[in-house]
């Protein structure tokens, strides 16, 4: 019943992160896909970059809702197997989050061509333990204050993400490689900011432009 459980809410959630917020207002919004201008990615950076506004708000209430469907969905189907308990309904949780931050990024509708999940994976630090998304949140945050590159804050937030959760969640093995997992995924779609970053053309953000 377990492997019923996990594979169940594994699809669910990749299901549910296919639907990339940047993407969908792109396309519905300005007729366009964000994939084509900017970086090329369709995360919301690129999507900030290009068309910023109040579309970028509906861009992350996307990616936030998503997430945090495929979280609780995650939990309720694994009570649905009979599975039940708080440790049993949190796994679930970051099964339904983790796989809907690979079908943010990896989008078999979408061509596997999406975002680099940073929001999903934060929303999903949300869902399994307030306290770990306020200290990532923090370490983002203070980089992104001192530098203005959101690859810096992302990529720091991702090498955080697995040592934050073992402090939270130090007996459960199967989170804690969730977590590593989420941390190979954002710094191997970050590698190409980071050449930029060392090369010195990587592109600052700042939150009022003129």
């Amino acid at each position: 019943m377990l492997a019923c459980a996990i594979i169940t809410a594994a699809a669910v959630g990749y299901l549910l992160g296919n639907g990339n917020g940047a993407l969908i207002v792109s396309r519905l919004v300005f007729h366009e896909d964000v994939r084509t201008k900017g970086s090329g990615n369709a995360g919301l950076t690129n999507f900030f970059r290009n068309y910023g506004g109040l579309s970028t708000l509906l861009v992350i209430a996307i990616d936030v809702g998503k997430t945090v469907l495929a979280c609780f969905a995650g939990g309720l189907l694994f009570r649905a197997f009979g599975l039940k308990g708080d440790s049993l309904w949190t796994l679930g949780k970051m099964v339904g989050g983790f796989a809907c931050v690979v079908g943010h990024s990896l989008p078999v509708f979408f061509g596997f061509h999406g975002g680099k999940g940073v929001l999903c994976s934060g929303v999903l630090s949300l869902c399994m333990c307030p306290w770990t998304f306020l200290i990532l949140f923090a370490v983002f945050v203070i980089l992104f204050s001192l530098t203005h590159y959101v690859s810096l804050g992302s990529v720091a937030c991702g090498i955080c993400y697995p040592i934050v959760f073992a402090f939270f969640f130090p007996k459960s093995l199967p989170i804690l490689l969730m977590a590593c997992g989420v941390t190979m995924l954002v710094v191997l779609l970050h590698l190409p900011n980071l050449r930029r970053l060392f090369a010195g053309s990587e592109s600052k953000v700042y939150l009022k432009k003129r």
